[in-house]
């Protein structure tokens, strides 16, 4: 992802800002709170996170935090994301929550920490030039997962056009996790145009 569209990101996330309430769902761009509780049931069905190590790539203000702290407990987690603004409301909500901690980075670029999971809600979402760019970001967090990892994807025969969100093709993705993962699942039928990803490591 080059310089312009990470500008046109921070562009987009600022103006939602601006537009709906800052820490909502809606800033965030998601279509509502329903989607972003339904994608995160069905990342955390990878394993049981008890005890576990998280990463959240594109972690926003760090809702998926809330969510794995209701259902499981000591998740040591760690959130990374390209907006500052973001990063500031995420810190500031969990400034008292141990074992939890915030950066702000580009995930394809900076090194990564090594943790149990990698589980990415709406990660690959962003268009991008780079034809590479998705399959190096699913290689990078395989790489760094001890256990597996899991993301959610738009999927491109049913996701709308639009200026900056795009979907994937699902035959093509899954084709590539099956050249470095030898256990693969894909869950869809949750929602009408995303599909979820599993890759196991045992």
């Amino acid at each position: 992802m080059n310089i312009k569209e990470k500008a046109t990101i921070l562009h987009y996330h600022r103006h939602r800002e601006e537009t709906f309430e800052k820490g909502s769902t809606r800033a965030l761009g998601w279509k509502n709170d329903h989607s972003q509780q339904v994608r995160y049931e069905m990342l955390v069905d990878i394993g049981d996170l008890n005890g576990c190590s998280v990463l959240d790539p594109g972690c926003g203000y760090g809702d998926f935090l809330s969510y794995l702290d209701e259902r499981f407990n000591q998740v040591d987690y760690t959130g990374l994301d390209l907006v500052p603004e973001f990063l500031e409301e995420a810190a500031h909500q969990y400034a008292k929550r141990k074992n939890c901690r915030f950066y702000l980075g580009d995930f394809s670029r900076i090194a990564l920490p090594r943790v149990d999971y990698v589980l990415a809600s709406g990660a690959f979402g962003y268009k991008t030039e780079d034809l590479t760019y998705v399959v190096r970001c699913i290689d990078r967090f395989y790489r760094t997962a001890e256990k597996g990892i899991a993301f959610n994807m738009l999927e491109r025969e049913k996701f709308p056009d639009h200026p900056l969100l795009t979907g994937h093709r699902r035959d093509e993705v899954m084709a590539f996790c099956n050249t470095i993962c030898p256990r693969v699942e894909c869950i869809d039928g949750y929602l009408e145009d995303d599909f979820t990803v599993f890759m196991h490591k045992s």
